[in-house]
């Protein structure tokens, strides 16, 4: 079977209904992690007939697509958590959660448990229980958000830069591809920041105590974090989009503009040749001559063309005044991820907290 087996102390045993059994009867603590299947598969076999999971925990555990949620049954607790993968997926892992064991479960691999697993095994039996290892789990699970947002929060800033100097339809898609997995984000983050809400605040796991409650409301501090960050990305990257919009306007205007200034150039002159063509006997007989050629016939055009040109110029239609010309950037400083949200909400930072202080004591 695909997952590991691992005592409160750190022993690496088989991973089989025998062990398990062997474990459960004994009381001895422990963490069983493993990958999902159906019910023709050994780890199905075993969560249904050796630790006798609730039908709809179950069910829950073969199909996934499951929103974030805590459900508590007799013995034991599901929580249901996600986190992304370093290759951007979504990782959905179901948490089973009694007084002496606990049990994960996810449908793809999951890097960060070798982590936990590592973890646990350098530290002594006293300092580690299965309420901790779950704690690691979904420790492990929400930090991997700050990463993709690090990532999301430099796309953005290169996309500003990039629709300001030339906006393209490329660019339009991976805006739209950007807030679309923002909002896959905002669909998990927000539901988990609620469950991790109603855990801190109600005995809702077995085994719990109030020094481990402490981990859990850091586990919440970050879920809260990230869906702060989730929503300022998303109203970034629609002030983005605005913006790829309004500077594709006002080009075309100024394409407009300009289209507009030579058809009016080009009208007093049709009129004037239009004038002069005339087939009139008077015109034919009286104008006539090199000197009425290049005066009337040239030079009047030649004085429209200057006098509009002119006229155009002291009203600045010539420019690009009033749309938004190709520009640089100004510099960024680039920070850490966790120094971001401090970024975008000044008024959580420790100076605002110190100022805070000071007020109370005054």
């Amino acid at each position: 079977m695909d997952g590991h087996l691992v005592t409160m102390d750190g022993n690496d045993l088989d991973l089989g209904p025998e062990e398990v059994e062997r474990l459960l009867s004994s009381s001895v603590p422990f963490w069983l992690d493993r990958c999902s299947g159906d019910e023709s598969t050994p780890e199905y076999r075993l969560l249904r007939d050796t630790f006798r999971f609730h039908p709809v925990a179950l069910e829950d555990a073969e199909h996934f697509g499951q929103r974030p949620k805590l459900d508590s049954y007799e013995e034991y607790a599901l929580l249901v958590v996600y986190g992304p993968s370093p290759e951007g997926r979504l990782i959905e892992v179901h948490c089973f959660c009694a007084q002496n064991y606990l049990v994960t479960v996810h449908q793809h691999p999951c890097p960060g448990m070798a982590e936990v697993l590592r973890r646990m095994q350098m530290g002594s039996a006293q300092q580690t229980s299965h309420v901790m290892v779950l704690y690691r789990v979904v420790d492990m699970l929400v930090d991997g958000y700050f990463p993709v947002l690090a990532t999301f929060d430099d796309q953005i800033d290169e996309l500003e830069d990039e629709i300001l100097k030339a906006p393209t339809e490329a660019q339009l898609g991976q805006l739209f591809d950007m807030k679309r997995s923002l909002i896959a984000l905002r669909k998990v983050v927000t539901p988990e920041r609620d469950v991790f809400a109603t855990l801190v605040a109600a005995d809702a796991l077995p085994g719990m105590t109030p020094d481990y409650e402490r981990y859990f409301r850091d586990v919440y501090d970050h879920l809260i974090r990230v869906s702060d960050l989730v929503d300022s990305y998303r109203d970034l990257m629609t002030g983005a989009l605005d913006t790829h919009l309004s500077t594709v306007s006002n080009r075309l205007n100024v394409v407009m503009k300009q289209l507009t200034i030579i058809a009016t150039i080009f009208l007093p002159l049709s009129f004037l040749t239009g004038f002069f063509g005339q087939n009139f006997g008077w015109l034919v007989a009286r104008l006539g001559g090199l000197s009425v050629f290049l005066g009337a016939g040239l030079g009047l055009q030649v004085l429209t063309v200057i006098a509009l040109i002119v006229f155009f110029r002291r009203r600045g239609w010539l420019t690009a005044s009033g749309t938004v010309p190709s520009v640089s950037s100004s510099r960024r400083t680039r920070l850490a991820p966790r120094a971001r949200w401090l970024v975008l909400h000044p008024g959580h930072g420790p100076m605002a907290a110190a100022g805070h202080n000071d007020g109370r004591s005054n």
